[in-house]
């Protein structure tokens, strides 16, 4: 017989419930895809009665025919299903034996007989990564990319003769972004998605509601695999199209030109939307302008004039090296191996062995790949190196690089030395002649000591929100990005520098760090201007001002952390002594917000640092730039590499990717409730790994009739327009006695009409724009529910006429309990004001704490007995008497309820940072 596998059939519960609408289904395909819909059409309770899928490759089954033996499933591997056209006998017989009622064939590679097509009751259904009927054929996603289609996605049809003309199913589309490769597009959405829109045309069937939509040929094509011979570059294009092409033939069966007589095939492209940067000409053949190998790779350019940048090069004999290494790839020289390193080479010369069990004797010509390897390999032979030689952190790329045995080992050898590590950091600035300085602002992710484009080569505009315009283009992490970033922090936890030194040596480059931030304190506080808006004497004072107190604060506690000694019960005639270690929890994740950039930064990486962990942060999207700056000066700090890494990018990708990544133990997040939920049931799916969350407020200020007036008008105001109101703990309603509501009201307005809005670097500005455009429109509509409920506008609620995102501070009165303004954070300029009985002490309080959020309040009174009442009934974090806004770095910050739990600043930050220990001894 032509079929191997387990004739035993799983048993199933025969309930009614549990087989009402599902079908029995035949599963034709291979790997991790074929493997994935398997698992997901058993959890959904369809039964899944025969497994068809390809012999064993060198001795190794496929994924998915390893999922099916290990449930019991039938499995069965042909070679192929006819012979000349014809059915062979006992594949059909073998099939017909199953009774499947549906065929499904995820990513099938096998020509299936129309006999076994059409055997079922309901047909059978295929996967195809195209949006038929553009690109039919093998290598959809591929000319989806060489094309330079704007769209990609999948279908799932009735399958036919196997030209992919069948009807159509289902259909999903996604945006293919500039930089987008085969694999990229394949893990973001055709292979998690996919999966899903299988499980789903399989419930569709097994319902009736499956729909069955003829292909139009209007528009179809069809594109067979590409082969080596076709895929030469054609130079007289544009460096789009050149891009198109290159990264439609990663990495098979490649894109290739030819060099200085030799055939040269490249991987890895991206646009280059950034400046030209220095490099050294290269000649290649047919191109109109010579390639330029610069140290972040070979610039390429079309015949519009616009740039392309490639990463590796492989020639003839396999050899793959970096891009930027062209013109030295030949000069290094064969290291001798110590008697350390030769028992390291054997360890690895196991691990390979392992791997390739096909292959008799691991040799120094060994080839990874010839000798069978996939990329699955790949990533287990980093795996194991990292666990079995003594941490040594590989990344993927090192295997494609050397894959001959004697180059990997002489690779290993090389990094186990630093020798592949450069002398100093290489940043590529982007500056500016602003405010009386040149700032210069890095504007690449920051990974393992290192500045580096991200790994797709994506960017996007980080905006000026003075006049709206483009300040440059930031790197935007990818999921490569932030997994390279996690290992390289775990790295330096694990096995680094960092992990073998003593605390007083950390806090010794915490108060460097602090001075370097103290000497560039201006930069600082213009970046953080052009970036954020903020007013520049304001970010001076505060936003650089007190990130530089937070870290020496900090770096004070390194050599303080202590556990204790604790009596415990003696058992006679033993004696015990029982005491608790307080120790780094390892890698930790922090995800800032857009209003104070580099002080939220402080807040939570200094702890961070202090307790002895590493980390990978996330700034806000829309203000990555203090964040990149304070990477640079890390390293003049001598952090060592892969302590701090900056990630800039989005939430949706880079931070849900923090909060789901099983390597990082505690999670520090600012920002909305809303999102704060999302990370925290990701961190709790994952690893149940710690979180802190600061988030959400509409923090109350009562002010009595017995408050200095005067005072609480002016403390009032910076409750609320303090940074443009874009200030956590704002004052979010003003709950103000009714026998003062009306003078309060009247002093506020004269006072805002003395309020300068202007340019943030004009040091007379009061009053700065607003973040970024989105926001500046919320804050509009929220004025304009607050008109619509009935609230009173006495001044402001519009937009300032000038360029950028300028808000006119705002005064809203009788706005009552049951209003959108009296329950929402605005989270801008807008002061929320509600008069409350005189004398009604209780009464303010029981609506002052009608909220779902607490992270600070406030009250105003000379009378010390009804502060101290107050402040002890407001349900908030902080309470401000007398004053507001008033934060320092020993006082413990954060709040309760639905505005989050866990602390910044003070001793007691340090404890969302720890874990304690307790250790027992007999004696």
């Amino acid at each position: 017989m032509l079929w191997q596998g387990n004739q035993a059939l799983r048993r199933f519960s025969t309930g009614q419930v549990y087989f009402k609408n599902k079908l029995k289904v035949a599963l034709i395909g291979q790997s991790l895809f074929g493997q994935e819909v398997y698992s997901h059409l058993c959890k959904e309770g369809h039964r899944v009665v025969g497994v068809f899928t390809v012999p064993d490759k060198d001795g190794k089954a496929d994924p998915l025919a390893l999922a099916a033996e290990k449930n019991g499933t039938p499995v069965f591997k042909f070679p192929r299903w006819r012979v000349k056209g014809k059915t062979i006998k006992e594949v059909a017989e073998a099939y017909r034996s199953v009774g499947a009622e549906l065929n499904v064939l995820p990513f099938c590679t096998q020509f299936i007989p129309m006999d076994v097509i059409d055997s079922p009751k309901h047909g059978s259904i295929i996967y195809h990564p195209s949006i038929l009927p553009r690109h039919r054929g093998a290598s959809a996603i591929n000319w989806t990319l060489i094309m330079g289609d704007k769209k990609a996605g999948f279908s799932v049809f009735w399958a036919d003769d196997g030209l992919d003309t069948g009807p159509i199913l289902l259909q999903r589309s996604c945006d293919v972004e500039p930089n987008d490769t085969v694999d990229a597009l394949y893990n973001r959405f055709l292979f998690p998605e996919g999966i899903k829109a299988m499980v789903e045309a399989v419930q569709l069937i097994a319902d009736g509601k499956a729909a069955r939509m003829p292909q139009s040929e209007e528009a179809a094509t069809y594109e067979g695999i590409q082969k080596k011979e076709n895929a030469e570059i054609s130079w007289d294009q544009s460096a789009e199209a050149l891009h198109n092409w290159i990264r439609g033939h990663d990495k098979v069966p490649g894109a290739w030109t030819e060099i200085n007589g030799q055939v040269v095939t490249f991987y890895g492209s991206s646009l280059l939307n950034s400046s030209i940067p220095p490099g050294e000409p290269l000649e290649i053949k047919g191109a109109r302008k010579p390639g330029l190998v610069t140290k972040s790779g070979l610039v390429l350019f079309g015949n519009d004039g616009k740039a392309l940048m490639v990463r590796n090069l492989q020639f003839e004999d396999g050899k793959m090296i970096p891009a930027s290494q062209y013109f030295s790839a030949g000069e290094t020289s064969v290291v001798e191996l110590t008697a350390e390193e030769v028992k390291v080479a054997e360890a690895i010369k196991a691990i390979w062995a392992g791997i390739l069990s096909n292959v008799p004797v691991i040799e120094d010509s060994t080839d990874f790949f010839k000798s069978g390897a996939s990329s699955m390999d790949v990533v287990r032979l980093v795996e194991e190196i990292r666990q079995k030689c003594g941490g040594l952190q590989l990344q993927n790329e090192d295997v494609y690089m050397a894959t001959k045995f004697e180059d990997f080992i002489q690779k290993v050898v090389r990094k186990l030395r630093g020798e592949d590590q450069e002398a100093e950091l290489v940043v590529d600035y982007v500056s500016k002649e602003v405010n009386e300085m040149t700032v210069k602002m890095p504007y690449q992710c920051f990974i393992n000591g290192q500045f580096t484009d991200a790994d797709d080569g994506q960017t996007y505009d980080t905006i000026n929100p003075t006049d709206g315009s483009t300040i440059c283009k930031v790197s935007y992490a990818s999921l490569v990005d932030v997994d390279k970033a996690v290992a390289a922090a775990k790295g330096a936890f694990e096995n680094g520098e960092w992990g073998r030194m003593n605390a007083r040596e950390r806090g010794i480059l915490m108060y460097r760090l602090a001075d370097l931030l103290e000497e560039n304190q201006e930069e600082l506080a213009t970046i953080e201007a052009l970036d954020s808006g903020a007013v520049y004497t304001l970010a001076l004072k505060t936003h650089i001002g007190m990130s530089v107190q937070t870290f020496r604060y900090f770096a004070g506690w390194c050599d303080k952390i202590q556990g204790s000694t604790i009596p415990i019960n003696q058992a006679r005639p033993n004696r015990n002594l029982t005491f608790t270690r307080k120790e780094p929890l390892g890698v930790c994740a922090i995800i800032i917000p857009w209003n104070y950039p580099l002080m939220m930064l402080a807040w939570k990486s200094a702890a961070c640092l202090a307790a002895g962990n590493t980390l990978v942060l996330k700034p806000a999207q829309v203000t990555p730039l203090t964040a990149l700056k304070f990477a640079e000066l890390s390293v003049k700090a001598g952090f060592p590499k892969g302590v701090i890494n900056i990630i800039p990018g989005s939430g949706g990708i880079a931070g849900q990717r923090l909060s789901e990544h099983p390597d990082i133990r505690k999670l520090g997040f600012t920002g909305s409730t809303l999102i704060g939920k999302q990370i925290m049931k990701s961190c709790a799916m994952s690893n149940l790994k710690k979180v802190s969350l600061e988030l959400g407020g509409k923090s109350p200020l009562i002010i009595f009739s017995d408050c200095e007036l005067d005072k609480a008008v002016r403390m009032g105001m910076g409750a609320v327009f303090f940074n443009k109101g874009e200030n956590c703990i704002a004052a979010g309603r003003l709950f103000v006695e009714e026998s003062i509501h009306d003078e309060f009201v009247t002093r506020v307005v004269e006072e805002i009409k003395k309020m300068k809005i202007g340019d943030p670097l004009d040091r007379s500005t009061d009053h700065g724009p607003q973040n970024h455009k989105a926001h500046l429109e919320k804050l509009l509509q929220y004025c304009e529910a607050g008109v619509k409920e009935g609230a009173t506008l006495v001044y402001g609620g519009r937009q300032v006429q000038r360029p950028g995102f300028f808000m006119e501070p705002t005064v809203f009165t009788d706005v009552e309990d049951h209003m959108y303004l009296a329950k929402e954070e605005s989270f801008g300029p807008i002061m929320v004001i509600s008069k409350f009985q005189n004398g009604d002490i209780d009464g303010v309080l029981q609506r002052a704490n009608n909220t779902e959020y607490g992270l600070a309040s406030g009250v105003f009174t000379r009378d010390i007995n009804k502060a101290m009442y107050v402040s002890e009934k407001l349900e908030a974090g902080t309470v401000f008497i007398n004053t507001y806004n008033k934060t320092d770095v020993a006082a413990p910050f954060g709040g309760v309820k639905q505005s989050g739990f866990g602390k910044d600043l003070g001793e007691e930050a340090l404890n969302e940072y720890l874990r304690t220990k307790t250790v027992t001894l007999e004696y």
